[in-house]
């Protein structure tokens, strides 16, 4: 998956939270897409800079990314 994809999917989980989820829909974006994120051959800072975020959400996808082993991800989500 290009860089730019997973931009854009993370642009459309953290436009799309709920209020008060918007942290938490980016842990989630670091779950689900833990593997494309580390085949990509781009930080997640700048995975969050290219989605028009904060590049502080950066250490935030990584903590989604450690979290991946631990979690699973419900139906429908």
């Amino acid at each position: 998956m290009q860089a730019s994809e997973l931009a854009q999917i993370l642009k459309t989980m953290y436009v799309d939270s709920k209020d008060g989820e918007a942290v938490a829909m980016v842990h989630l974006f670091g779950i689900k897409y833990k593997d494309q994120i580390k085949s990509c051959d781009i930080s997640p800072v700048n995975i969050a800079k290219l989605a028009g975020i904060s590049e502080k959400y950066g250490t935030e996808i990584n903590k989604g990314c450690k979290l991946a082993k631990y979690v699973s991800v419900k139906a429908g989500v």
